[in-house]
């Protein structure tokens, strides 16, 4: 007789909230003409807005959504694109919970603790997502960062997660300020 295993119950909507996330990164944030803002979206869950946006934002965003870091446009030469209160906070946030990873690969992060790092990584990009007001073109920089950051949470949760995963979402931290002019960055992350 064939034996089917069994997936724990809470393992079941990992792979679901991860493909939500990639599936809001990948529909894009820029907002249609004439459309509502969107408002925040609970930390543990996938902005209802993303799934909204994918249908016309889709085909505009999807050349750049699994684009790598460097691929994505940058701003004019000497610019950096303008920030609003739900992007510095969302970055800032996830710089924490990626300097919190870099801890766990040392060994002083118990597994549920990195595991909670990614969440917050998802949850930051999750409610970025939702409240995004950028241009089309700086979404699309946005995306090209964002997309190692889920790259790197989703390796935490698969257990895979190591030196080269850290050092692609510190590329993408550290590719912000020159993208973006968030004047609180240079200040310490908040723990």
């Amino acid at each position: 007789m064939l034996q089917v295993p069994t997936i724990p119950p809470r393992a079941r909507w990992r792979p679901a909230m991860a493909a939500l996330v990639l599936l809001a990164v990948a529909a894009g944030c820029s907002p249609r003409p004439g459309a509502e803002p969107a408002a925040a979206a609970p930390a543990a869950q996938a902005p209802p807005a993303a799934a909204d946006a994918g249908h016309d934002a889709h085909a505009a965003h999807a050349a750049h959504a699994d684009a790598p870091v460097d691929a994505a446009p940058l701003p004019p030469a000497g610019q950096r694109w303008a920030t609003d209160a739900p992007l510095r906070a969302g970055m800032a946030r996830i710089r924490s919970a990626v300097e919190a990873l870099q801890h766990g690969l040392m060994g002083h992060l118990t597994e549920a603790q990195q595991k909670d790092a990614a969440a917050q990584v998802d949850a930051a990009v999750a409610d970025m997502i939702a409240n995004c007001k950028l241009e089309p073109e700086a979404d699309a920089s946005l995306h090209g960062l964002l997309a190692p950051l889920v790259a790197g949470a989703g390796a935490v949760r698969e257990g895979r997660f190591g030196q080269p995963e850290l050092a692609a979402m510190q590329d993408a931290l550290a590719q912000y300020p020159q993208r973006f002019d968030d004047p609180g960055w240079d200040q310490p992350a908040q723990e």
